[in-house]
């Protein structure tokens, strides 16, 4: 298969059924780092799609998994009845949920952006799975950058979380059960590792 562009990832999407009520949801999912946000945003922007970042989800470093039912009241449950989805974003710099709320509103297509994004339990109602990855050297740089923190708490932080993430993978097989593997290090926009149609 020729490599596809985002136009023709956004026709397949548009071409598969909902699974989430009315709301043909695309998980982006991976490792941090690896590109995720940057690939969520790109294709959003093609399909005129939300995307809802579990990051902002998160209640701190500590809830990187048990933010799930957060995530199911507060987006998945409205979302899935056809009703916008309405959240308040965590402010890491504070250390808790603040500022207006965001509303998501029922669109066909929504996108789901962030580590855990395509696990086990939201597969049946997914649209299509991505996996994002990319070199664990690069990850880190990738990481410390962008939090602009380079202290040794933070690295310590940055450590727990990666090796976290390598046994959620692990044991959820994220990337065996994804629809596309993309490479997050290729300098193009799109290059895919893998495709399972």
């Amino acid at each position: 298969m020729p490599e596809p562009s985002f136009d023709d990832l956004a026709a397949y999407v548009r071409s598969r059924p909902a699974r989430l009520g009315d709301v043909r949801l695309v998980a982006v999912d991976g490792p941090s780092g690896a590109g995720k946000t940057r690939f969520a945003d790109r294709l959003a922007g093609v399909l005129g799609a939300s995307v809802v970042h579990t990051d902002d989800l998160l209640d701190g470093w500590d809830d990187q998994f048990t933010f799930w039912s957060r995530l199911e009241e507060h987006v998945l449950a409205p979302l899935r009845e056809g009703r916008p989805a309405t959240y308040q974003r965590y402010d890491w710099e504070r250390g808790g949920f603040s500022g207006p709320p965001l509303t998501v509103a029922a669109r066909d297509v929504v996108l789901l952006e962030g580590m855990s994004a395509a696990r086990r339990e939201i597969r049946p109602e997914l649209t299509l799975a991505v996996f994002v990855d990319a070199p664990a050297d690069l990850r880190w740089d990738r990481a410390v950058s962008r939090d602009g923190d380079d202290s040794l708490a933070y690295r310590k932080y940055l450590e727990r979380w990666r090796a976290a993430e390598d046994r959620h993978f692990a044991v959820d097989e994220t990337a065996a059960h994804a629809d596309l593997i993309v490479d997050g290090a290729a300098p193009s926009a799109l290059s895919v590792k893998g495709w399972r149609s």
